[in-house]
């Protein structure tokens, strides 16, 4: 991963945050306040909290405001009279925030949405801060012939990734055996069946020690996370899926390891605050500043780790088995999961429902071959359509 945009001390990162309403974005928009001197921002993108994108907005003074929702058209104009802020909405307008003159992009719009404006920043060639990980399940290998071809550097978000990325030698990579990913295990790390398949949506969301957005805390308590970031680790640190572990460590305070050839592993330790792994990527390659609470090792006492289990977690089996199957099984994989999610948290469908719904969706749908942004978004198309039917099934019974 190539060193671009190295910025001369003292002078301002100019920075784009895409999602920046997301749990993500507002924790990325709270460390640019604390140092408001050595960040300028160029473009914040929302999808369709317009009352939150016109405060930060406000605070931020950033070039140009983008909003996914075309209904925000009035709002934003009343809320940014009298700014000189440019604005635009709809989805075109997000990919304008992204293809906007700045050096570094945080990409954090959740879901297979975010795909479009990611590539879109990667394009131009400058650091992105990825946090959101569909990007690569869905469009692994486009993401990173993309990356290759424009010389950007990706800077994983996500806790566990921006982990192995920290202690990951990549001038010997022939000295690393294995990654491994950790996992909380989620609310339901010793629930049993007859329990999960009652939880409601409330009950799923509250993680027992991270702080994020719905979607992401059912796919902590279903343990998809994980699946989507063994995805993404395949593709991030061109690891194969075969050397690549996951492994519960309730506690959250080691983030993810790297296992070398002399026997050594390497961990990265912190607090579960995500301003931690955005400040690492924020002034890569530099560290700054960010308010996480500091370890305690004493008064943690003790650190365990459990392998998964796979009868409480089938979603771990069904991302390696996307992954192992390549093409588009992987974007099939990610689109049943999303519109499971979406109708679990509706009510709609039961919490092992959504496990079961993405694992038909890969049954019947023949990933193929896509090479193409044009012929992903049309898969992602296709599975919806076939995991939206699944549910009304569900729905009937």
């Amino acid at each position: 991963m190539a060193i671009n945009n190295m910025l001369k001390p003292g002078e301002p990162r100019h920075v784009t945050v895409l999602g920046s309403t997301g749990s993500v974005g507002c924790n990325t928009v709270d460390l640019l306040l604390r140092d408001r001197e050595a960040f300028t921002v160029e473009a914040l993108a929302a999808g369709s909290n317009v009352t939150l994108l016109i405060e930060q907005a406000l605070a931020l003074r950033p070039a140009f405001v983008a909003m996914a929702d075309p209904s925000a058209r009035d709002a934003l104009e009343a809320g940014l009279a009298g700014t000189g802020i440019a604005f635009a909405v709809g989805p075109e307008a997000v990919i304008e925030a992204a293809e906007r003159p700045s050096d570094w992009v945080m990409a954090a719009i959740v879901g297979a949405a975010g795909l479009s404006s990611t590539l879109a920043a990667i394009r131009r060639g400058v650091i992105v801060a990825v946090a959101n990980k569909e990007c690569l399940v869905c469009a692994g290998d486009l993401v990173m012939a993309e990356t290759k071809r424009s010389g950007a550097t990706l800077l994983p978000v996500d806790s566990e990734h921006s982990a192995i990325y920290q202690v990951f030698d990549f001038a010997q990579r022939d000295s690393i055996e294995r990654i491994i990913l950790t996992a909380s295990g989620g609310p339901f790390r010793e629930a049993d069946l007859a329990h999960m398949r009652k939880v409601t949506p409330a009950e799923a969301v509250a993680h027992p020690n991270w702080s994020m957005g719905a979607k992401i805390s059912i796919d902590s308590a279903t343990m998809m996370n994980k699946g989507l970031e063994l995805i993404e680790a395949h593709y991030l640190f061109d690891m194969p899926e075969s050397r690549i572990d996951v492994l519960v460590h309730p506690q959250s305070v080691i983030h993810s390891m790297v296992s070398y050839i002399d026997g050594s592993v390497l961990a990265q330790l912190g607090s579960p605050d995500m301003r931690t792994p955005i400040a690492y990527a924020l002034g890569w390659p530099r560290r700054i500043a960010a308010p996480a609470a500091r370890l305690d090792l004493a008064a943690l006492s003790r650190l365990t780790f459990e392998q998964p289990d796979p009868k409480r977690f089938p979603a771990l089996r069904l991302a390696r088995t996307a992954l192992q199957s390549g093409g588009g099984a992987p974007t099939i994989l990610n689109a049943a999961n999303e519109v499971a999610v979406r109708h679990f948290l509706e009510r709609n469908i039961g919490f092992l429902d959504i496990a079961d719904i993405v694992e038909e969706t890969l049954s019947v749908i023949d990933g193929g071959r896509v090479t193409s942004l044009a012929e992903i978004l049309e898969l992602d198309r296709q599975s919806r359509d076939r995991a939206g039917r699944l549910v009304e099934r569900c729905v009937a019974r």
